[in-house]
């Protein structure tokens, strides 16, 4: 019985040291696999066409990550259409591995949950944010063609003469569909949006003289300006955009209760585990903050920020109530 008792003691102890080794063991090719991330492609989905802002910024942003996590591809997948809500839809059911991002804005994660009445992800449940990229302010483009103004006064002055103020948008619930209505507060004016599907169809309205206007982000406005086809009234910042320094701010003209802006940021599925969140995050801010890539963002008309993952969140609530605010006082609802 001794002999027994103590063969069976010694495989029990050789047992559980047994299993501590294979506890240690996937503990350590867990810690393993999740210190190699990515070892495939990342694709980053933009719910904007290609050559918008939030495109610029995703095009940048993949190929500094792709740099630095040895060339491991990042690929920029454009999924148009619905204000940026399809793409935020398809991001929101993605396999939560961290294979899978989206390059989220204002109107998708702060604006959306007031203007619609029903929408096919939940901003805050099915979202985990990574880091807020870049800021943009927006420019009031014209048409000098068609519009006679040079500055705000101007425009709201030849407006107040015309029949009806019909302000372009590049999709209903976007930061400048909500600014034009802002804007519209601000200056004594009732806009009425016609909302386009994409950048260009909405430049192409101001070309031909269908709309009076449009709030348009300064990386998509300066090219613009800068070749002389369109006009810059005023920007929505609070101090001036260095992408077009001869533009005034709004507020400068005499308009102090008009200021906004929008932003861009990584978000990846809610449940993608918390350390690939955090090396995701430390990788982003390490990639938009190197100084060839926060030059040419610079360049384009934004402000590089990349933050942390809880300063992201923190932005996203807060500007959540901040744009319902004004969606609310506009009384614009979608279904």
């Amino acid at each position: 019985m001794k002999t027994n008792l103590s063969t069976q003691t010694s495989l029990t102890r050789r047992f559980a040291l047994f299993a501590v080794g294979l506890a240690v063991s996937a503990m350590s090719f867990g810690v393993q696999a999740q210190s190699q991330y990515p070892t495939r492609p990342v694709r980053l989905i933009v719910g904007f066409p290609a050559g918008t802002g939030p495109d610029i910024v995703a095009r940048l942003l993949a190929q500094k990550l792709s740099e630095g996590w040895g060339n491991v591809g990042v690929i920029v997948d454009n999924k148009p259409g619905a204000a940026g809500l399809i793409a935020a839809s398809e991001a929101a059911r993605a396999t939560p591995d961290g294979y899978t991002l989206m390059l989220g804005e204002t109107g998708q994660l702060s604006i959306a949950p007031s203007s619609y009445n029903k929408l096919p992800y939940d901003p805050v449940k099915d979202f985990a944010a990574v880091s807020q990229v870049v800021n943009s302010d927006f420019v009031l483009l014209i048409n000098p063609q068609k519009v006679p103004s040079k500055n705000v006064k101007e425009f709201v002055s030849w407006t107040q003469q015309q029949k009806g103020f019909f302000m372009a948008t590049f999709g209903a619930g976007t930061p400048g569909h909500v600014g034009a209505f802002m804007f519209g507060e601000a200056v004594k004016l009732k806009p009425e949006a016609i909302h386009y599907k994409n950048t260009a169809d909405a430049l192409g309205g101001l070309f031909s003289g269908d709309v009076q206007g449009v709030f348009a982000s300064v990386g998509l406005a300066a090219p613009q300006v800068k070749a002389g086809k369109l006009a810059a009234l005023g920007s929505t910042g609070a101090t001036r955009t260095g992408a077009l320094p001869d533009v005034p701010t709004i507020k400068e003209q005499g308009f102090m209760n008009l200021e906004f802006s929008s932003w861009f940021g990584v978000v990846a599925p809610s449940k993608v585990p918390a350390d690939v969140l955090a090396k995701l995050s430390a990788d982003i801010q390490k990639a938009v903050k190197s100084p060839d890539t926060k030059a040419k963002l610079e360049e384009s008309g934004f402000r590089v920020t990349g933050t942390s993952r809880e300063e992201f969140a923190r932005i996203i609530a807060a500007d959540t109530e901040v744009w319902g605010k004004a969606v609310a006082a506009t009384g614009f609802k979608a279904d």
